[in-house]
């Protein structure tokens, strides 16, 4: 190979390649027009095929070093410049996108919080006239516990936190997609997990109330639950999303209105994920701790809460 000749031939390209990569270090890849970005990518796999050459005919030590020093920068504003592209997305999706489908979407949350409540209601209610029907609710471990023993059962998570932790999680997110995914089946699955989830707590609820446990039972369900609740309503919310583009689509057509309202349910659950997680460590770690007292659990759940209710109203005044 003439040595000389290729490096004449070759050197344009890096030259070229070099002048992208100083706007894009000092401007950001967004600076360049796509079909630039599509050069500069041309231009990184050709010089990174110059240096293999390179190393190859053991040409000159510090062409070498330079042509390594082009693919390098190339490498790291390419694929590091796309990352965090990527991150930007995210943090936008979080910050601005999420709060305003949360207030979208509302009319169908508060319908599947009703779904929720109500059945919680009525369970609470029936209890307290007929005791015996916790029987067909409540675990009968639970139950031997807390009326023979007079000791809620959150204290067999000490010990086993991060594995209690994990299954806590697994189990929330578990909940959250079924109620989802059951906006395909015109949101029959959906209500009966809302409704269904709704006597379990009414009914344990009741249970303890009647036992004289309200107190510590619901300190250990606010630190957690102001995340878990909501997240769990916006999960019934997106599965009635679902259901409604299957059942009513009105001016779209049933494949259109299926897709739109499903994106808004995937955005919903993309959104819900984290606090399922972050609700799942307290429930694991920081709700069931008999070193932290009562008040302090209600305190923390309440400030949750309060910080999720102005989260939801970001962007508001914005977009009004």
């Amino acid at each position: 190979m003439n040595i000389q000749r290729w490096i004449a031939r070759r050197e344009t390209d890096w030259r070229r390649l070099d002048s992208l990569l100083k706007r894009v270090e000092s401007k950001g890849l967004k600076s360049l027009p796509a079909k630039e970005i599509t050069e500069l990518a041309s231009l990184y796999r050709s010089v990174s095929a110059d240096l293999a050459r390179a190393k190859t005919y053991q040409i000159d030590a510090i062409l070498t070093q330079d042509l390594q020093n082009l693919t390098s920068r190339s490498y790291v504003q390419i694929y590091q410049g796309s990352r965090q592209q990527e991150w930007q997305q995210a943090k936008n999706f979080y910050a601005n996108v999420f709060p305003t489908i949360v207030r979208e979407t509302f009319p169908y949350t508060l319908l599947a919080t009703l779904i929720f409540f109500i059945p919680a209601l009525i369970a609470w209610w029936y209890i307290w006239l007929d005791p015996t029907f916790v029987n067909l609710v409540v675990p009968q471990e639970i139950i031997t516990l807390v009326r023979d023993e007079n000791k809620l059962w959150m204290g067999s998570i000490i010990g086993t936190e991060p594995l209690a932790s994990s299954n806590i999680m697994i189990n929330n997110l578990s909940v959250s997609f079924n109620a989802v995914a059951g906006g395909i089946t015109a949101g029959i699955l959906t209500v009966y997990i809302l409704a269904f989830n709704g006597i379990h707590i009414g009914s344990i609820a009741a249970f303890v109330a009647q036992n004289n446990l309200s107190w510590p039972f619901w300190a250990f369900v606010f630190p957690h639950g102001s995340l878990e609740l909501p997240a769990i309503f916006w999960s019934g919310g997106a599965g009635l999303l679902i259901a409604r583009g299957l059942l009513f689509p009105g001016r779209y057509r049933r494949f259109d209105a299926i897709k739109y309202y499903s994106s808004l349910a995937a955005k919903l659950v993309l959104g819900i994920i984290p606090m399922l997680v972050i609700a799942g460590i307290i429930e694991g770690f920081f709700s069931p701790s008999p070193l932290i007292p009562d008040i302090l659990k209600y305190i923390l759940g309440l400030g949750i809460f309060i910080l999720l209710l102005l989260y939801c109203q970001r962007g508001k005044h914005e977009s009004s």
